[in-house]
């Protein structure tokens, strides 16, 4: 029986008191397409940012470019990547374009600082600025040159929802694993400049469970394994996404979207989720996703992410509302 439920609230708290409280619309579905528990509204259509990065990643194996240019497990994940721009993953970025005769400036995602605060420091004290390959993004853009390298088409305006990269692989993709017809849908654009489309919470989910349904060997099998097998390279030092993948049981692979969406699936159970912070909180979103793992006996539901003062010191939590 489907069970449904109020959205789920996150409290942040300062002592004893709850300073500011966050709701999300969230859903666990099926492989099969049917939705077992859902809390808010589980047709919510959202924008899913970078939780569909495993999604769009889909054509890097399956048309064989991962192959042709014998790309390990460390460059699937960051095909899959927001990452912390550590000297780890952006040298990891720049060795890959050079696998497929291409440099940070043919990448069209922008440069911003590395999100990880101490290299962004160490790179400040350089005298250095950010290039592209430091850009959250960059590993999934390194993909999409492979897949274009590969294919034969230019480089050259491969934002664009019309270029053969989106028109041919990326944009199919998310409707083929979603069930969903996007032809009569104007695309925005991603904070990395590539389309992003509307897509019910209910349909991500599902394209998730189906995502951990692959037969070994598949594509989307490959990239899950590699997600499973190089989390670091999924994110990195402090953030929920490695934590969550490295922690968790029952081949569980998580990824995180901008304003406040996640998404995941738990393979051994056939499961996809979806979720959706309704301010856009990140701090709330991955707390709900812990929190969503642990009732289906996938993560210790006990976890709270820490409230820290200027000094370090704790001082609330973050928490589910029970």
């Amino acid at each position: 029986m489907t069970r449904s439920h109020e959205p789920i609230r996150v409290e942040v708290t300062r002592g004893g008191v709850v300073e500011s409280v966050h709701d999300l619309d969230a859903v666990v579905v099926s492989a099969g397409g049917a939705v077992v528990d859902s809390w808010g509204d589980p047709d919510r259509a959202v924008l899913p940012r970078s939780s569909t990065k495993p999604i769009q990643a889909v054509p890097l194996v399956a048309t064989g470019a991962a192959d042709a240019f014998d790309l390990t497990d460390r460059e699937l994940a960051l095909a899959c990547s927001s990452h912390n721009a550590e000297p780890a993953h952006v040298s990891a970025v720049v060795r890959w374009l050079e696998l497929v005769g291409a440099t940070p400036a043919d990448l069209e995602c922008g440069a911003h600082p590395p999100l990880h605060e101490p290299a962004a420091v160490d790179l400040a004290r350089s005298g250095a600025g950010p290039d592209a390959s430091y850009n959250n993004c960059s590993g999934k853009h390194a993909g999409f040159l492979t897949v274009c390298r590969h294919e034969g088409v230019p480089f050259s305006g491969y934002l664009e929802s019309s270029h053969p990269l989106h028109r041919d692989h990326i944009t199919p993709a998310l409707e083929e694993w979603c069930g969903i017809d996007l032809s009569d849908q104007a695309p925005g654009v991603d904070g990395c400049g590539i389309p992003v489309w509307e897509v019910p919470l209910v349909r991500l989910a599902h394209g998730w469970a189906r995502l951990g349904r692959g037969p070994a060997g598949s594509a989307e099998h490959r990239l899950l394994s590699a997600m499973r097998s190089e989390p670091f390279f999924v994110a990195g030092t402090g953030r929920a996404c490695t934590r969550l993948i490295a922690e968790s049981t029952g081949g569980s692979v998580v990824k995180t979207g901008a304003e406040g969406v996640y998404c995941g699936t738990v393979p051994d159970d056939g499961l996809g989720i979806a979720l959706k912070a309704r301010d856009g909180a990140g701090r709330a979103s991955g707390v709900a996703m812990e929190w969503i793992l642990g009732t289906l006996g996938r993560m210790n539901e006990g976890h709270d992410d820490p409230v820290r003062n200027v000094a370090g010191t704790v001082v609330g939590t973050i928490r589910v509302a029970t």
